[in-house]
Formats: structure tokens, sequence, C-alpha cells
């Protein structure tokens, strides 16, 4: 991934994993993070292209990265502090 930064804070592999569980895997994680730490999620799931920037949308989260051109997905989320919420 060219545009990912070298390093994210945290990386999920939710490879084989459906809606509604890859959402639910990627709330859960990122509630144990903190603002400012980003995550890189690795899914093959075909729901992610949609289910993934509305939960960043809905959550207040940035998603500096979405690469959808072939599997796996990638999405690299930035976690904001709820003070930065629109």
């Amino acid at each position: 991934m060219s545009d990912i930064s070298p390093k994210p804070d945290y990386i999920i592999n939710l490879y084989g994993l459906r809606c509604p569980e890859t959402i639910m895997m990627i709330r859960k994680m990122v509630r144990q993070m903190i603002s400012g730490e980003t995550l890189l999620i690795i899914s093959d799931d075909p729901s992610t292209i949609r289910d993934i920037p509305i939960f960043c949308h809905f959550m207040a989260h940035q998603l500096l990265v979405k690469e959808i051109q072939h599997i796996p997905y990638r999405y690299l989320i930035l976690k904001k502090n709820v003070n930065q919420m629109k």
C-alpha cells in the first residue's frame, strides 16, 4: 500500500469474516485506541466498501486510505478525539 503510513499503530485482519462481524470487530478495536492512532483494516468482505466509510462518517473518525481495487481490501482509519467531532 503506497499511501499507508510506514507503520500503522494497529492492524486488524478480518479476512474471511462477513458483515456484521467485520464492523463489530472494527468498532471494538477502535474503542481500545486513543485519539490520533491509526488502524489498518484488511478484509475480503465486499460490504466493507460501503460500511467502513459510513462507520467513519457516523463515528467521526477519518478514513485516510481506501484501497478497494483488488482483494484484500485495505483501509486506514485515524481515530479522532471526541472534541474533534463535527
